[in-house]
């Protein structure tokens, strides 16, 4: 029984070298050759892109699509060429890649907001943003997620998923910011001697424009101040520096000027019972 099996077995194999194997040996010539045509496609689409000047984020993704369909047009040849039932095959691929699909609805999810943002391209890399409550600089936009560099240099990973539906904040769309103050000064003090004051350091720091101007008004009698209400207008890069240095310098001012910053204060009362 067992020489009659192996012989059974190495007939079989004999058979199928002899009807099949040319079939699959043209097969495997044409898998090795394909691939290597699809390697100079992708790399010849990547040089087209860079002369084209196509967004940086976008390349590697545009390659790894072309990469991926290019190589199952060629597996779907292949196998028809050696004589597989596609029909079958398609529809059992297709079963898999359902239940693959439903597995994986939320990966997926991540990768459907990947391509919107790398077509739509709500932020760029390098450009500073705030979404799913996080703060940061674009580092690097993935398929799944998007990588972000915050100011104290940590790392934040944010599933594209999310990111493409929810509320996103781009603070490098526009190339100038305004800048938005409040200082107080008591009910004591002269109002429009703080004016010129505050008008002397707007006016004095080159980086804040000229057009628009500086305002400066009077923007609430609060309970203990008179608070002064003051916007100007900056480049991008130079939002936080003048944000700075312009509290820095009111306080000095205001110091040398003898206008009064009121602050919170208790007063204790002593009582001495005999």
């Amino acid at each position: 029984m067992e020489n009659f099996d192996i012989k059974g077995i190495a007939s079989w194999l004999y058979d199928l070298a002899v009807t099949k194997g040319v079939q699959i040996l043209i097969a495997l010539v044409v898998l090795i050759i394909g691939l290597w045509i699809i390697k100079i496609i992708v790399n010849s689409l990547g040089k087209m892109m860079e002369k084209k000047n196509t967004d940086p984020s976008l390349r590697p993704f545009l390659k790894s699509m072309a990469s991926v369909l290019l190589k199952i047009m060629l597996l779907i040849s292949v196998m028809g060429m050696m004589g597989i039932e596609m029909t079958s095959f398609i529809a059992v691929l297709g079963a898999a890649g359902l239940a693959v699909g439903m597995a994986l609805s939320g990966t997926l999810q991540n990768f459907a907001g990947g391509v919107m943002i790398l077509i739509f391209k709500p932020f760029r890399v390098g450009d500073f943003i705030e979404a799913q409550g996080f703060m940061g600089t674009v580092s690097e936009i993935q398929i799944f997620n998007t990588i972000l560099k915050t100011p104290d240099n940590k790392t934040i990973i944010i599933p594209n998923g999310g990111l493409s539906t929810g509320p996103m904040t781009n603070f490098s769309t526009e190339e100038t910011r305004r800048v938005d103050f409040s200082f107080g000064i008591g009910y004591g003090d002269d109002i429009d001697k703080a004016r010129k004051v505050l008008e002397g350091i707007l006016t004095s720091d080159s980086r804040i424009h000229k057009d628009p101007e500086p305002f400066i008004a009077v923007g609430e009698l609060a309970d203990s101040s008179v608070n002064f209400t003051v916007r100007v207008w900056v480049n991008g890069a130079d939002y936080w520096g003048v944000h700075f240095d312009t509290i820095e310098k009111v306080k000095k001012a205001f110091d040398k000027e003898g206008i009064s910053i009121p602050f919170p204060q208790t007063d204790v009362h002593l009582f001495n019972e005999k």
